[in-house]
């Protein structure tokens, strides 16, 4: 019997010890997270300087130092009035060279302005009187207040041959001369219209195309003689 249980003591002593490797291994799990974190700091940078230094390096994106910083090239040199005109002109802003800032602050003040036979305020203006205030204001020309005045006392030059500050004269009724405006370039010209109020419109649009008759040139008027009329 004795014998039967020393045997037993050392059956367990010896499972006992044969365990122990097993569970070391299994232990300390900290120990076993530090060094897979090792392992993940030592291959991904952290630091956004070498980060962008390698993005750089590859050649997926140009470094800022490669981009252009002229700013006679920059596209912030226009004003914000030439851009806006220069969409309602039709031209690109950077060949928007012959910007008249005088001519189109006029415009700006005005544009909008509602249509009123007989009007010259902000409250409601026909198109000679728009025409007339554009000159005398931008161009210091006086003109008479009457379409078919203006047209009158203009010199007329051909539609090949237009320019700024030209007048364009149209037949829009039976009276003959009837609306009036003023040529800014590129086909493009400034009046009070019956439907938009001051707008800005294009020779080449159909009804326009159809009903020019005229292109008048004026040349400085002494407001004593406009006052007359």
């Amino acid at each position: 019997m004795r014998l039967f249980i020393l045997i037993a003591v050392i059956i367990s002593f010896a499972s006992c010890s044969s365990l122990k490797p097993v569970i070391g291994k299994q232990q300390d799990p900290q120990t076993s997270q530090r060094g897979n974190e090792t392992r993940f700091i030592e291959n991904i940078s952290t630091d956004p300087s070498r980060q962008q230094a390698k993005v750089e390096s590859s050649g997926r994106y140009p470094s800022s130092k490669n981009i252009a910083t002229n700013s006679k090239d920059a596209i912030e040199i226009f004003e914000p009035l030439q851009f806006k005109y220069a969409i309602l002109m039709d031209i690109p802003v950077e060949k928007f060279n012959n910007f008249n800032s005088k001519l189109f602050d006029f415009i700006e003040e005005w544009y909008g302005t509602p249509y009123h036979f007989g009007g010259s305020s902000k409250d409601g203006i026909d198109c000679s009187a728009f025409a007339g205030n554009l000159m005398v204001s931008v161009f210091g020309i006086g003109l008479p207040r009457m379409a078919k005045d203006q047209y009158k006392i203009c010199k007329r030059v051909s539609k090949s041959d237009m320019e700024e500050g030209d007048l364009v004269f149209f037949h829009t009724t039976r009276k003959g001369i009837s609306h009036v405006g003023v040529y800014l370039g590129n086909n493009k010209f400034v009046h009070a219209s019956l439907n938009y109020g001051v707008t800005i419109s294009d020779l080449s649009e159909g009804y326009y195309a159809r009903k020019l008759i005229a292109v008048g040139r004026m040349k400085q008027v002494a407001m004593s003689a406009v006052s007359a009329n």
